[in-house]
């Protein structure tokens, strides 16, 4: 049989693309290694939850179109983020916000916030940045760097914070107002019933095999359609004829409990340094869930190798200099490259949406 469009990879942008092609009447094959659609978002039903399996995902976007597109596929719920930090048993609201100042210092006005702030910076009296920990400590002084950003931002990085670059840490956003709502846009959620909703319904009526591996078959399986879709790692694609980019990598344990409520909030961050992982998700809460149990994943970073799965692409110079290598090499090519992988970037799920949307609009206008 041949087919219009071979997509590799049935995570956001292979899913959206597939959707979109067949409305303009392609006939599409959608394949993926893993044993499941969905990609990163792929949720996992345990005793009534849906456990997002590749870590937490939750959907935000400014932009109005994006939004009633996913929710065309499932209603998503009111689900709003709002993290906790636990640094050594205390605990503090994120983002930084007047309910993390009034739990740091007993500050009740953003007057006094402000000026905790700017005395702490002026103490630490760095002027010219030269790694992160000098970048963080001049936007935000001593107290809110080492109890919220060292110890996490260490562990996510796999390094010290004074051997990673100040450019990391752009801005910290500091919000003189008690909301504890991580995002700024203008909606939010989580689909209910789970993200396979979406996957399955943008795949709805497109063929799709599962556990296969492009590059055991890649010259067959291209031979099966006019056009190739790309959504996995460009650098292998090319057989890595530039070098391998570099990724950060997560390695995730996810437990049932026997109790109704292990923390009382989806996302919980551990910011201390002697603490292994990252954050715990308890994500019945996701979909504010009353089942009697509970499961709960602890997030551990982890240096990337060949077996594990690449989540963070390493944007410094050196591997951006080789992603561009690769870019002008896809660019002589007929090949759609999409996605977090095949474009070396990170990106949010509405970002990702409107990627290949923005894609299709050109391929098919």
């Amino acid at each position: 049989m041949k087919y219009d469009y071979l997509i590799v990879g049935a995570g956001l942008f292979g899913a959206v693309f597939a959707h979109e092609a067949k409305k303009k009447g392609k006939k599409c094959l959608v394949i993926d290694k893993r044993s499941h659609l969905g990609g990163n978002v792929y949720c996992e039903e345990v005793d009534g939850i849906n456990v997002h399996k590749y870590g937490a995902h939750i959907f935000h976007t400014n932009d109005k179109a994006i939004w009633d597109y996913v929710n065309s596929f499932v209603e998503f719920n009111r689900y709003t983020n709002s993290p906790v930090a636990n640094y050594k048993g205390e605990f503090y609201n994120l983002p930084f916000n007047m309910n993390t100042f009034y739990q740091l210092w007993k500050v009740k006005t953003p007057e006094e916030a402000k000026s905790v702030i700017a005395e702490q910076v002026r103490e630490v009296g760095v002027k010219n940045p030269k790694n992160l920990e000098e970048q963080a400590l001049s936007l935000v002084g001593r107290d809110i760097y080492e109890k919220l950003i060292k110890g996490y931002t260490e562990k996510q990085w796999g390094r010290k914070a004074t051997e990673l670059p100040a450019f990391i840490i752009k801005r910290l956003p500091l919000r003189f107002t008690f909301d504890n709502n991580y995002f700024n846009d203008k909606y939010q959620g989580i689909p209910i019933g789970g993200y396979n909703k979406l996957i399955n319904g943008l795949l709805d009526g497109i063929e799709t095999r599962l556990e296969v591996d492009f590059f055991k078959d890649k010259s067959e399986l291209m031979a099966m359609a006019d056009q190739l879709v790309f959504t996995g790692k460009i650098d292998e694609f090319y057989d890595y004829r530039y070098g391998k980019l570099e990724y950060r990598s997560l390695d995730f344990k996810h437990e049932t409990l026997d109790m109704e409520n292990y923390q009382g909030n989806a996302v919980v961050n551990y910011t201390a340094s002697e603490i292994p992982y990252t954050r715990i998700l308890e994500h019945k809460h996701f979909e504010f869930g009353t089942q009697k149990k509970t499961v709960v994943t602890k997030e551990y970073p982890t240096e990337w190798s060949g077996n594990k799965e690449p989540y963070y692409p390493i944007n410094d110079l050196r591997n951006n200099e080789i992603y561009s290598k690769y870019k002008t090499l896809s660019e002589k090519d007929e090949i759609i490259f999409g996605g977090r992988l095949a474009e070396y970037k990170y990106y949010d799920m509405h970002q990702v949406i409107a990627s290949a949307l923005a894609k299709c609009k050109k391929i098919f206008s």
